[in-house]
């Protein structure tokens, strides 16, 4: 069984009734009584709980395969998963998922690879259906779509209670097809439709180039199973370039493996994290850009650095979302997403729900992307030149 440990910025509302076995051969029912049944392999009850009553579950099994008009449409398969879906959905754990095999597929293309779509993480907040971050060059960067927009409509069809698994089903589709997203900003007096052109999507990891001669710009835009290999290039560059600080922007970066900002934070640091890096970077200043998009596995690693080496994080108020999934592939390929652990912070700052305020705060507006200005990326840079003449006048 292959398990890792995942933090993610999307958000899944599920509801329903619960089924936690799989063992369904044989079973009997009494049609005019309720009778508790005890199935082999199955206790029918919680020792600390007397009351559960597990016959209640094969009652509204048989109850729905005999009256549901529908019913005949559905394999027990179904029944099942749909059964797991309920018992994800009783924790009332947003972040808590099933995936059948069918979505398991998909869900491993998200992490790892490639595939068809607009290019963008979406989740839930609030119970509205919004966007954490949109991909870096594709079709939903290029359209304007930008971290925090709330999607009110997909293809006219209200996105209402819906969930993120079922949105993401909808906004995926052929390359070269259309999908019509309805969206409202919070500054605009009205929602606009955007229609934005699916292609296959390649989920990017890192960028780096030197600026002003002596500072190294690293653009981390996911927490994959790319990202160690790529920082671990980018530092050899770096350092060959002779650069004196690091400029980590984390904008628009919606997490990934846990595993992953652990390590990386092994560059910077040489407190007890279970991490590989070489701690190369603990002499070189740095400083941080986050924004809204920055979520989950972006809100630990510039957290963390900021409470151990007082690392600076400059930009907007970041996502909030600070707890910890596994991943647990089941014996048909299917998969359980399951929140293990809350993420404090070394302060005993607690991501979830709250994010991480930024120590100076710089907005990117509207009218700064159209005109092409970042000045949180410019606020960053006069920083860290500060940052280096300090570490100069210590030499």
């Amino acid at each position: 069984m292959k398990r890792k440990i995942a933090v993610f910025a999307a958000v899944i509302l599920i509801a329903g009734a619960i089924f936690g076995g799989g063992f369904f051969g044989g079973f009997e029912y009494g049609l005019t009584q309720t009778r508790n049944i005890v199935v082999q392999g199955v206790s029918n009850m919680d020792e600390g709980n007397p009351d559960a009553d597990f016959g209640v579950f094969w009652e509204a099994w048989q109850t729905l395969k005999d009256n549901h008009i529908d019913a005949k449409k559905l394999a027990d398969q179904d029944f099942i998963y749909g059964a797991i879906k309920g018992l994800v959905g009783s924790f009332d754990d947003p972040y808590t998922e099933f995936f059948n095999p069918e979505d398991s597929e998909k869900f491993a293309e998200d992490l790892n690879g490639a595939f068809g779509g607009v290019g963008m993480e979406i989740g839930i907040r609030n119970d509205q259906l919004l966007v954490v971050a949109p991909l870096k060059d594709t079709p939903a960067a290029r359209a304007g779509i930008l971290a925090g927009d709330m999607i009110l409509e997909i293809d006219g069809e209200s996105t209402s209670g819906l969930n993120v698994q079922a949105a993401v089903k909808k906004i995926r589709g052929e390359p070269g097809t259309v999908v019509k997203l309805q969206i409202i900003r919070e500054s605009w007096s009205a929602s606009r439709e955007f229609a934005v052109t699916r292609e296959i999507i390649t989920v990017p990891t890192l960028d780096m180039e030197i600026k002003d001669g002596n500072i190294a710009y690293i653009q981390l835009y996911n927490f994959n199973e790319n990202a160690n290999p790529f920082f671990y290039r980018a530092m050899v560059r770096a350092s060959e370039e002779d650069a004196e600080g690091v400029v980590l922007d984390l904008r628009n970066n919606p997490g990934g493996f846990l595993e992953v900002a652990v390590d990386l934070a092994g560059w910077f640091e040489r407190k007890p994290l279970q991490a590989r890096g070489n701690a190369a970077l603990l002499d070189i200043p740095v400083v941080v850009l986050v924004n809204e998009g920055s979520a989950s596995a972006s809100e630990i690693l510039a957290g963390a650095l900021r409470d151990l080496r007082g690392v600076k994080l400059i930009g907007e108020k970041t996502f909030g979302k600070g707890t910890v999934q596994q991943i647990i592939r089941l014996a048909d390929d299917s998969t359980l997403k399951i929140t293990i652990a809350h993420w404090v912070l070394p302060k005993g700052t607690i991501i979830d729900k709250n994010g991480l305020e930024p120590d100076i705060e710089v907005k990117l507006t509207e009218k700064d992307i159209e005109a092409k200005r970042d000045p949180p990326l410019d606020r960053a840079l006069a920083e860290i030149k500060k940052e280096i003449e300090k570490a100069r006048a210590q030499l």
